[in-house]
């Protein structure tokens, strides 16, 4: 079993930065994915970015060049840095874990971000 920790949500002004955690434990097996997902109030869960093990990114149109996400392998972290924050950036954020050839995957508890003046 893997447990992912979110950290790093809260309230923001319009333009301002975050940064969000997420420390992933347990039996965690390689090659795999980890990402952000978010959902927006009365909205489905999107993807906002992915990396995987190997360090290939992939990004949500709306969050290039604002949001990059990086991973730490030997802390099995990854890392969402947000900046120029928008009101439609408001949504849960999701940590995920994947491995596609175990058929596997995990997900965080979530955590608020709010962009609000």
């Amino acid at each position: 079993q893997v447990q992912l920790v979110e950290s790093g949500g809260g309230l923001v002004q319009p333009g301002g930065s975050l940064r969000l955690s997420c420390a992933a434990s347990g039996s965690i097996f390689t090659p795999n994915a980890m990402g952000w997902y978010r959902q927006p109030p009365r909205k489905e869960r999107e993807l906002v970015a992915a990396i995987t093990s190997g360090g290939s990114t992939v990004y949500a149109d709306s969050v290039k060049g604002r949001f990059t996400i990086s991973r730490d392998n030997a802390e099995n972290t990854v890392y969402l840095q947000m900046n120029s924050l928008k009101p439609e950036d408001t949504a849960v954020y999701y940590c995920n874990l994947e491995n596609r050839i175990l058929a596997l995957e995990y997900w965080g508890k979530g955590t608020l971000v709010a962009v609000s003046s």
